[in-house]
Formats: C-alpha cells, structure tokens, sequence
C-alpha cells in the first residue's frame, strides 16, 4: 500500500480510496497502528483518504425483508459511524496532517455529531483509553470534510458544519444525482447564502484538498 501511494502520488493522483472502516473487511481497526506507514505515506505527499459510505461492506439494514430505501436512507449513518470511530481513535494524534473526505455521506448530521462527540468526550474520557486534551470538534475541523449531494438543513446549518470542512459532489451517474440539473438545484439550494461561502462549498475547498488548479 504504501508503494502504491507514492507511485501513484507521482503519476498524479489527487485522493485514494480507503474503507470507511476496516474491521468488517477483516482488518485491522483504526484504533491500531497497523495503518501508521501508510498514513505517513499519505501525510507526505499530501493526499487525502476517502471514505466513501458503504465501503466496509456492511450496509445499515435493519431486516432481510427491508427494502433498498431502508438502507438508502440509512447510509450517511455509516459516515457517522467512520467519524466518531476516527475521532476517538489515535489516528489523527498520529498523523497531525491527515485528512479524510466523508464521500457522500451529506452534511446534516455533523453538527449533532459533533456536540453528541464533544459531551461523551467532556463526561466519559477520563475512565477511557482515549485522547484526554482535545476535543473531537477541533480534530474534526482540522482532518475530516463532509460531502454532499444534496443536503437543505445541512447548507443552513453550514457554520455548525464549518465552512471550510464542507465539498459539493455531483454522484454522476448514480441515481442520488440530480444530473443533468445539478448546477440548477445547487444555486437553488444557495440562493440565499454569500457567494464567498457558496465559492468554498462547491469549488475551492475541493481544489485545496484534491491540489486541483485553477485553469
């Protein structure tokens, strides 16, 4: 793995694809350092981890006979799930430079997260193996950055997100995109939010994260 991120570092490569978590996958968790080399690897050449929902293989189902919308629905709780795993674990204390994009996880639910987060760090941290010096907001604004499709309360709930920790996506071709109309709902969507906060959601925070310039 660590190979690869430098071979493919050097051919050009923007992000890699990473499980949203291990375990299911049969291996090791975040809560190891079995993944330190190849975090390194990613802090030195700069390339973040994408998380894209679903990619441990176990999607959230609540009954065999349940439809697909059940899980459809239910899918930016995995995202949820990879946040809180990462931030109690000792990755990013590890790997001050890491970053982790949540792939199409949305954005609505970051804010209850991190308050729920930050209470269970302030009441429960000192009988638990855990870091005991910052809270898991502050990690999240520093190392993990929401992805959205589509997402109202999220774009107004967006300072709670964090300006700067919130990136657009398209999901062309699957069917959560609203292609061809995506810039349409996008600036129906923002209508009413300033263009210096609509510029970072839907393009300069990905061209900081993804090292993509300006043509």
């Amino acid at each position: 793995c660590v190979k690869e991120v430098y071979r493919t570092a050097a051919k050009g490569a923007k992000a890699i694809s990473f499980p949203e978590n291990p375990v299911p996958l049969g291996l090791p968790s975040f809560h190891t350092d079995h993944w330190d080399p190849l975090f390194s690897a990613c802090e030195d050449v700069d390339i973040p981890l994408t998380v894209h929902f679903g990619t441990s293989g176990k999607a959230p189902i609540t009954a065999p006979e349940a439809p697909m919308a059940v899980m459809t629905a239910l899918f930016g709780c995995n995202s949820m799930y990879a946040t809180a795993d990462l931030l109690f674990s000792p990755v990013f204390h590890r790997h001050p430079t890491l970053k982790f994009l949540l792939s199409e996880g949305g954005i609505g639910w970051v804010p209850y997260m991190l308050e729920r987060m930050d209470q269970t760090w302030e009441k429960h941290r000192f009988y638990q193996n855990i870091n005991q010096t910052v809270r898991p907001s502050e990690l999240f604004s520093k190392h993990l950055f929401g992805c959205f499709i589509e997402d109202n309360f999220g774009i107004k709930n967006r300072h709670d997100v964090g300006i700067d920790n919130i990136t657009w996506e398209g999901d062309y071709p699957h069917s959560d995109s609203n292609w061809p109309n995506s810039r349409k709902k996008v600036h129906d969507a923002m209508i009413d939010v300033p263009d210096d906060e609509v510029e970072k959601m839907v393009e300069t925070n990905a061209r900081a994260l993804l090292h993509f310039p300006r043509t």
